[in-house]
């Protein structure tokens, strides 16, 4: 060990570039994980939704392509079209309260979606991870069709 740190300085003085990429990668990693700590949503696993439905009934919203939903979905969950997804909408506004799941087919495209809903003033706002494939990969029920 002591012979390592000996040959550090010489080893960084050879190989700028590979240091300065080091450093950029463990600032970049860092950053990742002090925004994931301090959001004000939550990542689920399909085992953590399943408590949370058991324990508390909550709203789920499905912002997968309407072929995809139509194909597999959350039972219980609605549709929503990323397009049309608007927190401030009267018929949302009233499950402020609520427990409120954002999915989509791969929980990719969930984050903007969960931000916008704190935001809006939404305090119970989760996130479905790995979308409904996770789910289904979980083997839990799925549904198909509009409903």
């Amino acid at each position: 060990m002591n012979d390592f740190l000996h040959k550090l300085p010489q080893f960084a003085g050879n190989h700028m570039a590979l240091c300065a990429l080091f450093v950029v990668l463990v600032i970049a990693l860092i950053v990742t994980q002090l925004m994931v700590l301090f959001r004000k949503y939550t990542e689920l696993t399909p085992a953590g939704l399943t408590q949370l439905i058991n324990r508390d009934s909550p709203l789920l919203i499905d912002l997968s392509a309407i072929a995809d939903f139509e194909k597999m979905h959350v039972p219980g969950a609605r549709h929503v079209a990323m397009s049309q997804f608007d927190p401030e909408n009267k018929d949302l506004a009233k499950a402020r309260e609520l427990a409120v799941v954002v999915m989509d087919k791969d929980g990719r495209s969930t984050d903007k979606a969960a931000q916008r809903l704190v935001k809006a003033g939404f305090t119970r706002v989760y996130t479905l991870g790995g979308g409904v494939l996770a789910w289904q990969q979980a083997q839990l029920p799925v549904a198909k069709g509009k409903n």
